[in-house]
């Protein structure tokens, strides 16, 4: 039996670096209707939820018809409020949710799909996506670097570049879970390597669970600053 898949895109309003960025102009369109509507074309899912904390997020989808929820502003991660909309939705324990980030206006739908393709083995418990960085990156703290052993399983995440130089893969900040794992996931406190590294990710490998990574020829920019959306907005008018 085929298994229910819905995503969850996590938005909040005041961001650190860049309050109010979901409702930043990308030719013509807030980037939130950009990562909706590139995510809506994903084969793989079969409901797709914006959760935001934020009343103007919250009636910025409604106005271009996509499906949205609110969630409590308290929230110290993304998966969190995933898992409080997912929540909502009483889903399945069998069910995948996807965490599709906010801010990544240029995904490609097939990211998606690759995301989910490992859950057919029915031990997976949780995916993401990496792929290769290029050598500008590498020595860059806000691009997460993984590696991960030949099963494809994560080993480490750091903002440190590992290995040292070459064939170093890139984090992007996508996943997958299993309904029951992301309910487990988010009640686990705080790992020690979590806190060090400020990647929420560690805490599944600290608690002995396993990442499944899928490598992917896509790569994206995440929109954390001014600068990067003004690359964002070249980068679509090329397209």
């Amino acid at each position: 039996m085929k298994r229910k898949i819905i995503g969850i895109i996590p938005v909040r309003f005041f961001s650190k670096r860049l309050p109010g960025k979901a409702l930043a102009t990308i030719h013509g369109h807030s980037m939130i209707r950009h990562v909706y509507t590139r995510a809506k074309k994903a084969k793989a899912l079969d409901r797709l939820i914006v959760a935001t904390d934020d009343k103007r997020i919250f009636n910025a989808v409604k106005g271009f018809g996509g499906e949205v929820r609110l969630t409590s502003p308290r929230h110290l991660s993304g998966t969190d409020r995933v898992a409080e909309a997912a929540s909502k939705e009483n889903l399945k324990s069998c069910d995948i949710v996807v965490n599709i980030q906010g801010d990544e206006p240029l995904l490609k739908a097939k990211m998606i799909d690759e995301l989910v393709s490992p859950f057919k083995d029915r031990n997976v418990v949780m995916s993401t996506l990496i792929h290769k960085a290029p050598m500008e990156e590498v020595k860059d703290e806000n691009i997460v670097k993984v590696v991960f052993d030949n099963n494809h399983n994560a080993i480490y995440f750091s903002r440190s570049p590992i290995p040292l130089r070459r064939g170093v893969w890139k984090h992007l900040g996508f996943y997958a879970y299993t309904y029951k794992f992301l309910k487990k996931f988010t009640g686990l406190p705080q790992g020690k390597l979590e806190k060090i590294e400020r990647l929420e990710q560690l805490r599944a490998l600290e608690y002995g669970y396993n990442i499944k990574v899928v490598e992917t020829r896509f790569d994206t920019v995440g929109v954390d600053t001014m600068a990067d959306l003004y690359k964002v907005r070249r980068i679509m008018s090329n397209e």
